[in-house]
């Protein structure tokens, strides 16, 4: 049955501010990023800052704006496709990029994470669409339901303890549901997945807080939920096998980065944001 759309509904489609809100012009957007890409690279924290920067992006609701990171990340010089770097390491950048964007949807809903991941597939080139991962590693199935059950659980302690269990009591007494659907969702999506380092695009137990940090900081609004996921970042470091940049990442300094580099971003792709710290100054 072909269904149209009444002149009464399209008018209301085209108020209350439907679509994506302008992207910031090119030259201030790779000034920021560039600037903060240079700082990441210093310090040794180029995957924090991808992840952060991803997050800080596609939260802003900058759909486009996550494929000139994307050229950012991958170029000597964002406006000359001849400077990409090699096939292996721009699709490691996209897959990191994908990630990110997969596990913000947790913090902020699915619709704007859809519209980034848009914006970054019209930047990818066709050798690196060829290189990335086009199976599901998340799909629940008999043999693996009690372990992602189990890595939900285990990341949730990880980064609520020692208040995990009040914390879960809590938020099953608003809906007996709700709290389950966050263990999958942390078991299935949020946790890194079992392979490692070996698995394309895996973001580590440290990158999976900055996650939540970039989106809960760009989002506004939710200053408990941002706290909290500060400490996961903290807690982060008595997890084993650290690399170099997760240890440093969850150290006071590197936390601190984190949240100081997700501003840099924001003042330039959402300016509004930080109007009331400014006029606290």
């Amino acid at each position: 049955m072909s269904v149209k759309l009444s002149p009464a509904i399209k008018h209301l489609l085209t108020v209350r501010n439907p679509n994506a809100p302008p992207a910031p012009p090119i030259a201030k957007l790779f000034s920021v990023l560039k600037s903060t890409h240079s700082d990441a690279r210093q310090k040794q924290a180029v995957n924090g800052w991808l992840t952060l920067a991803t997050c800080s992006l596609l939260t802003a609701n900058m759909p486009s704006s996550v494929g000139h990171l994307y050229q950012v990340a991958t170029r000597t010089d964002p406006d000359v496709a001849s400077t990409r770097l090699t096939v292996s390491e721009a699709t490691n950048k996209a897959a990191l990029i994908r990630e990110a964007a997969l596990k913000s949807t947790i913090f902020i809903g699915v619709p704007r994470v859809i519209l980034s991941l848009a914006g970054l597939q019209a930047f990818l080139e066709d050798d690196v669409k060829a290189g990335l991962r086009k199976e599901s590693r998340r799909i629940p199935t008999r043999e693996n339901i009690d372990e992602l059950q189990a890595r939900g659980k285990a990341l949730w302690s990880s980064i609520y303890k020692p208040h995990a269990e009040k914390l879960h009591a809590k938020l099953g007494a608003y809906h007996p549901d709700f709290i389950e659907f966050i263990i999958q969702a942390y078991g299935s999506v949020l946790a890194p997945l079992p392979g490692g380092a070996t698995e394309q695009g895996n973001l580590s137990r440290a990158l999976g807080s900055v996650v939540g940090i970039a989106c809960l900081r760009a989002e506004g609004g939710v200053g408990p939920q941002l706290i909290s996921h500060v400490f996961g970042l903290l807690k982060a470091r008595d997890e084993d096998g650290l690399s170099d940049e997760d240890y440093w990442l969850a150290s006071d300094e590197g936390t601190e980065w984190v949240i100081r580099t997700v501003d840099q971003i924001l003042d330039v792709v959402k300016p509004e944001s930080g109007q009331h710290v400014a006029a606290k100054l």
